[in-house]
């Protein structure tokens, strides 16, 4: 579904993606896992469009992708729900939600993606007339992920769905992000706590000062000495 080969990226004199190449495939789960500054959000921004690619490319679906304009990657199936959630605080939930559906041209569909997203997240139907900013962490974690699924992505783009979250509230959204997926969404993941990031992935990469380290079947990578040392604490 997703492939990237040889993807670089500059911040000005800073190589921030050093020729990184990975697969995601239909309806798998994949996270990318590393530490502060590796290069993870970079990965997703320059899927996205929202950062330029010096060299490389990126493909979707067999179509090449590379440094298209945002919006036109959004039509074409690929949705993000960004680090720190990014939700319009003063919109209600109903709003946030409308702002994810701006591709959805038919009343009836959009109808149903309501559904869809009021079915996972049943918080988010109880407040739908509440701001945004008034919901805590855990609540607009989700209308930050229903909202990305407005769109209807086949390739659902999660930046760090768990950070700042109380442990139970983490619980809880990697089992919506498994109930995602089991929904026939395919998923890549960005998530610094990779102990459960890798515990409902298929596949893992690691990324490091921007180059993938290591990748592999999640349960593997989860066992492999290296990464219990230098990212599962142990």
């Amino acid at each position: 579904m997703l492939k990237i080969d040889n993807l670089n990226v500059f911040y000005g004199p800073i190589h921030a993606l050093k020729g990184i190449s990975l697969e995601v495939n239909e309806g798998e789960i994949v996270t990318l896992i590393g530490s502060n500054g590796a290069g993870k959000s970079t990965t997703l921004s320059a899927i996205t469009g929202l950062v330029k690619a010096s060299s490389g490319t990126i493909t979707f679906n067999g179509k090449n992708i590379t440094n298209l304009p945002p919006y036109k990657i959004v039509k074409m199936g690929i949705s993000l729900s960004p680090e720190g959630r990014e939700v319009f605080p003063a919109l209600t939930v109903e709003e946030n939600l409308t702002l994810g559906a701006y591709t959805r041209n038919n009343h009836n569909d959009i109808r149903e993606i309501f559904e869809r997203v009021y079915n996972l997240f049943p918080r988010l139907r109880e407040r739908i007339k509440q701001a945004a900013g008034t919901l805590s962490g855990g609540e607009q974690q989700m209308l930050a992920i229903g909202r990305a699924l407005m769109s209807k992505p086949k390739l659902l783009l999660l930046d760090e769905p768990s950070m700042g979250l109380a442990p139970n509230l983490v619980l809880l959204i990697f089992d919506l992000i498994e109930s995602i997926s089991k929904q026939g969404t395919t998923i890549l993941l960005i998530e610094q706590n990779a102990n459960m990031a890798l515990s409902i992935a298929d596949r893992a990469y690691v990324l490091e000062t921007g180059r993938i380290a290591f990748s592999g079947d999640a349960a593997s990578l989860a066992d492999d000495p290296r990464i219990r040392k230098a990212y599962l604490g142990g």
